[in-house]
C-alpha cells in the first residue's frame, strides 16, 4: 500500500493525449453525422433556390485611327484625349454616370420583364413573348409588380395589387416622381394587344414579338424601376486591360439574365463608339456650323450685288465698258481677295483672343482653316485645347478628385498662354501684310479714277460682286473639305469579340463550393461544441484524469450498470462488470496480504459527494467476497442518508444506531440476504447526533465484534467531502477505497483528498473509478477487470444490441 513517507503527490503532469482526444471526438459521431446531414440539406436547398449567376464579356481594341483624307490644307484634326490617355479615358467613360444613362435610356432597361418560377421570381428579359412601349412624358407605376396574363392570343389582362390608397409614379422624361390616388385591392382590367393603355398610373402599348411561341394563359410580370438605381448597377461594369495587349480592353458583366447582359455590353460599346466619333468630329462639326452661318450672310450679300450688276447691265453698254476697264478690274480683284483673306485671319485671331479670355468651355472652337490659317503651332494648340476641354467635361461625371481637375485646368492655362503669344505674333505679321495690300489697292483705285464714270461704276459693282463670289466659293470649298474629313473619320474603338451567348458562362451559385462549405461547417460546428464541452467540463472523465491529479493508485475501473437495482454481480455474475469487481477483490487481497492483516479484514468505502456510487460499490465488492464463500457483512454507516435497506428490500427500523445507543445487540441488528455468506447491517433510524455516535467507544466494540464473526467487513460511509464521519471511521479500516465517478466527481476534489492523506487523516487509500462508460468517448480504459475489448469475447456474458444501428455497429466491430 502507499506509504505516507513516499507520498510525493500533488504536481500535475503536463501532457496531452492526442489519441485520447481523437477518440473522445469520434465518440460524438452521431452529432457530426446529424450536423453534416443538416448542413448538406441547407446547401442543397440554397443551390436549388438561388438564382444562377452568369458572366458575359466582350473584347474591344483601342487604336488611334488617322483620317485617310487628312491633308495639311484641311487642318481639321482632333485627338480624343491624346494617345496616352485613351485607355484610361475609355475605362472611365464606360463607368461614368452620363454614359450609362444614355445606354439604359436607349435600351429601356429600367423596365423589368419577370416570370414566376418554382422558388423565386426570375428576370425573363428576352424570353417573354411581348414588349411594351411607354409614354415617357407620363407617369408609370413605380416599383409595383404588374401582372400580365394572356387570356387569348390578342387579349391580355392586367392585374395590380394595391396595398394602400396611394401609388408612386415615375416619369422617365425627367426621372421625376409623384403620387396618385388608387383604390386598395386588386386592380384587374383586360386590353387588346396594341391598344393604348391610359390609366392614372400606367401609359403604354403592349405588342407581341415575332415568333412568340405559346403564351396563352401564361402569366408574366412587368416592373418599372428607379432609373438612377438601374444606372448605378450598370456603372459597376468590370473594365480591365487584357494581358495579351496594352490596347485591348475586356468588359464583363455579371447577372442572372444572359440576354440582357449581352445586349447591354454590345450597346454600351456601340454608344461609346458613337460618342467617341462625335467628339472626334467635334472640330469639323464646329467648323461646318461656322461656315454654314457665314454662307447664309454671304449668300444674301452675293444676291444683292448680283442684282445690282444685273440692273446696271440693262441700262448700259456693258461690252464696251468691260473692254476699257478689264485690266484694272482683274488687278484690283486680286488685291481685294488678298485683303479679305488677311482681314478674315485678323478677325479670327481677335475672336479667338476674346474667346480665350472670356470663356471656360473651348469645345466649340471652329478650325483655324476656316479663316485660311495654316500656322501649325496655332492649329495644334487649338486642337489640344479642344481635346483637354472635352476630356475634362467627360470626366466630370465619373471623377470626383479636385486634384485631377486642377491638373487639367493647369494644362489648359498653359496652352492658352502659348496661343495668346502665337496670336500676338501672327497679328503683327498680318498687319504688315494688310498695310502693303492697302497701298496696292490705293494705287489701283487711283488708276481707275482716270477712267470714265460709267467704267468706274461698273468696276465698282463688279468688284463687290466678284469679291463676294470669291469668298462664297472659298467657304463652300472649306465646307466641302470639312464634310469629307468628317465622313472619313474612323472611331478609335473596335470590336474584337462582341458579347454573345454561346452557352456556359455560369459562375454561381458555386454548388461544389457550397457543399464543401457545408461539409466544413457541418464538421466544425459540432467540433467546436465538443471542444467547449471538454474545456467547460471540470469532471473526472477517465483514470488518466485521476492520475494527473494524484499519485494515489487507481485499483479498479467499474462500468455503468444500466439495469435496475444495485446487485450487479449477483444478478449477472459472468458479465464484464462482475469481472471488474473480481479484479478489485484481487487487488484488495494483495493489499491485505502486504499489510499482514490477520482475521477479519475491514474495508471503508467513501467518496467526495453523494451520488458517486459508494453503496453500489460496497454491495458488489461485498458480493464478490461472499461468492468466494467468505463470510462478509456490509455495515451501513451513512447515518444521515441510508440506502442499503432499499436495495435488499429490508426495513431500516433497526440498525447500527440501535447498537450504538445499546438498545440492540449484534445479532438483533444483523440481516441475512439472498446472497450466501453475505449479511447486512443497516444504519437504523436517523439520529440527531450521528457524528457523536460514531466517535463513541461503542463503535470500537462493534468493529471488534464483527471481526470475530466475519472474514470481511465492508463499511459503507458518508461522503468525506461533505461530513467528517468517514475521517473518524478511518481508524477502524485496514484499507480505504475512495470512489470517483465519471462526469460526477470534480477534478478539484482530488487535491482535497491529497491534503487529507498528506495530513494523515486517511490511510491506506486507493481509488476506484466508477460509472465508466464508452471508452471511445473518454479515452483508454484503466484497471484490472474492465476494458478488455475484443479479447474478452467468450469470457463474459455481453448484452445483445437491441436496435438495428447497434446490431450494425456490432457486426462492423466484429469484422
Amino acid at each position: 500500500m502507499l506509504d505516507i513517507k513516499d507520498f510525493s503527490i500533488f504536481d500535475n503532469q503536463l501532457s496531452f493525449d492526442f489519441k485520447g482526444l481523437l477518440l473522445k471526438i469520434l465518440s460524438y459521431w452521431k452529432w457530426f453525422l446529424l450536423s453534416l446531414i443538416i448542413a448538406l440539406i441547407i446547401a442543397y436547398q440554397v443551390n436549388i433556390r438561388k438564382e444562377k449567376i452568369y458572366q458575359m464579356e466582350t473584347l474591344i481594341s483601342v487604336k488611334e485611327e488617322s483620317n485617310p483624307l487628312f491633308t495639311s490644307n484641311t487642318s481639321l484634326t482632333f485627338n480624343w484625349g491624346g494617345v496616352s490617355d485613351q485607355m484610361q479615358t475609355i475605362s472611365t467613360t464606360l463607368r461614368s454616370r452620363s454614359h450609362n444613362e444614355l445606354v439604359v435610356d436607349k435600351l429601356q432597361f429600367y423596365i423589368d420583364y419577370l416570370e414566376q418560377q418554382k422558388y423565386n421570381m426570375v428576370d425573363a428579359y428576352g424570353a417573354v413573348p411581348f414588349y411594351v412601349e411607354i409614354d415617357k412624358n407620363k407617369g408609370q407605376l413605380s416599383g409595383n409588380l404588374i401582372g400580365i396574363t394572356f387570356v387569348s392570343e390578342s387579349k391580355y389582362q392586367i392585374k395590380i395589387p394595391f396595398q394602400g390608397n396611394s401609388a408612386s409614379l415615375v416619369r422617365y422624361a425627367d426621372n421625376s416622381y409623384s403620387n396618385t390616388a388608387v383604390e386598395a385591392g386588386d386592380f384587374v382590367k383586360t386590353y387588346t394587344v396594341g391598344e393604348a393603355v391610359n390609366l392614372p398610373f400606367l401609359h403604354w402599348r403592349l405588342f407581341i414579338k415575332e415568333n412568340p411561341g405559346f403564351y396563352k394563359d401564361k402569366e408574366y410580370f412587368v416592373r418599372f424601376n428607379n432609373f438612377d438605381g438601374v444606372v448605378g448597377r450598370y456603372r459597376g461594369i468590370d473594365v480591365n486591360p487584357d494581358e495579351k495587349g496594352a490596347s485591348i480592353l475586356t468588359l464583363r458583366l455579371q447577372g442572372a439574365n444572359k440576354a440582357r447582359m449581352v445586349e447591354y455590353l454590345n450597346a454600351t460599346v456601340n454608344m461609346l463608339i458613337k460618342r467617341q466619333l462625335d467628339n472626334k468630329n467635334k472640330f469639323a462639326t464646329n467648323t461646318i456650323a461656322f461656315i454654314d452661318s457665314t454662307l447664309v450672310a454671304m449668300e444674301a450679300q452675293l444676291k444683292t450685288t448680283g442684282d445690282e450688276l444685273k440692273s446696271f447691265k440693262k441700262t448700259n453698254d456693258v461690252y464696251n465698258l468691260e473692254d476699257g476697264g478689264a485690266k484694272f478690274s482683274d488687278k484690283i480683284l486680286q488685291y481685294d481677295v488678298e485683303k479679305d483673306a488677311i482681314a478674315r485671319k485678323l478677325s479670327y485671331y481677335n475672336s479667338l483672343k476674346a474667346y480665350l479670355k472670356n470663356s471656360v468651355d473651348y469645345s466649340k472652337l471652329p478650325a483655324p482653316s476656316v479663316a485660311g490659317i495654316d500656322d501649325p503651332n496655332i492649329v495644334a494648340n487649338i486642337s489640344k485645347l479642344i481635346a483637354l476641354s472635352t476630356q475634362r467635361s467627360e470626366m466630370a461625371y465619373a471623377v470626383k478628385s479636385d486634384k485631377i481637375f486642377r491638373e487639367f485646368d493647369s494644362q489648359m492655362e498653359a496652352v492658352k498662354s502659348v496661343l495668346l503669344e502665337n496670336i500676338f505674333t501672327a497679328k503683327a505679321a498680318l498687319q504688315f501684310d494688310l498695310n502693303l495690300v492697302n497701298s496696292k489697292i490705293n494705287q489701283a483705285e487711283g488708276n481707275i479714277k482716270r477712267l470714265p464714270d460709267d467704267q468706274q461704276e461698273l468696276i465698282k459693282i463688279k468688284r463687290k460682286y466678284d469679291l463676294s463670289d470669291n469668298i462664297y466659293s472659298t467657304f463652300l470649298q472649306k465646307r466641302s473639305e470639312a464634310d469629307i474629313v468628317k465622313a472619313a473619320n474612323l472611331s478609335d474603338i473596335h470590336f474584337i469579340d462582341p458579347a454573345k451567348d454561346v452557352g456556359g458562362g455560369l459562375i454561381g451559385p458555386k454548388t461544389s463550393v457550397n457543399y464543401v462549405l457545408a461539409i466544413f461547417l457541418g464538421l466544425t460546428l459540432p467540433l467546436v461544441f465538443v471542444f467547449m464541452l471538454f474545456f467547460i467540463n471540470n469532471s473526472i472523465q477517465n483514470a488518466e484524469d485521476v492520475s494527473k491529479q494524484t499519485q494515489i493508485p487507481v485499483i479498479g475501473v467499474v462500468g455503468v450498470y444500466k439495469d435496475k437495482g444495485e446487485l450487479a454481480v449477483f444478478e449477472k455474475p459472468k458479465s464484464a462488470l462482475s469481472e471488474s469487481f473480481r479484479a478489485i477483490r484481487s487487488s484488495l487481497q494483495f493489499l491485505y496480504k502486504k499489510q499482514h492483516v490477520e482475521g477479519g479484514k475491514t474495508l471503508m468505502i467513501t467518496s467526495s459527494i453523494s451520488g458517486e456510487g459508494k453503496t453500489f460499490c460496497s454491495i458488489n465488492i461485498a458480493t464478490v467476497f461472499a461468492l468466494s464463500e467468505k463470510k462478509t457483512v456490509i455495515v451501513g454507516l451513512d447515518l444521515r442518508k441510508p440506502k442499503l435497506a432499499e436495495e435488499f428490500n429490508l426495513s431500516n427500523d433497526v440498525g447500527v444506531v440501535n447498537y450504538l445507543i445499546k438498545q440492540k445487540n449484534l445479532k438483533e441488528i444483523t440481516n441475512s440476504t439472498p446472497i450466501p455468506y453475505l449479511d447486512v447491517i443497516l444504519s437504523g433510524p436517523v439520529p440527531p447526533n450521528p457524528s457523536e455516535l460514531i466517535i463513541g467507544e461503542v463503535m470500537a466494540d462493534l468493529i471488534s465484534e464483527l471481526k470475530k464473526e466475519y472474514d470481511y467487513i465492508i463499511l459503507d460511509t458518508p461522503p468525506v467531502g461533505l461530513v467528517s464521519d468517514s475521517l473518524e471511521l478511518g481508524q477502524y479500516a485496514d484499507v480505504s477505497l475512495y470512489i470517483v465517478r465519471q462526469n460526477i466527481t470534480k477534478k478539484g476534489m482530488i487535491p482535497l483528498l491529497n491534503n487529507r492523506v498528506k495530513r494523515g487523516e486517511m490511510k491506506n487509500v486507493s481509488i476506484i473509478l466508477n460509472g465508466f462508460e464508452n471508452k471511445a468517448k473518454y479515452g483508454s480504459a484503466y484497471g484490472y477487470g474492465y476494458g478488455y475489448g475484443d479479447y474478452s469475447n467468450g469470457y463474459h456474458e455481453e448484452e445483445k444490441p437491441k436496435g438495428f444501428i447497434q446490431k450494425l455497429i456490432r457486426k462492423i466491430k466484429k469484422v
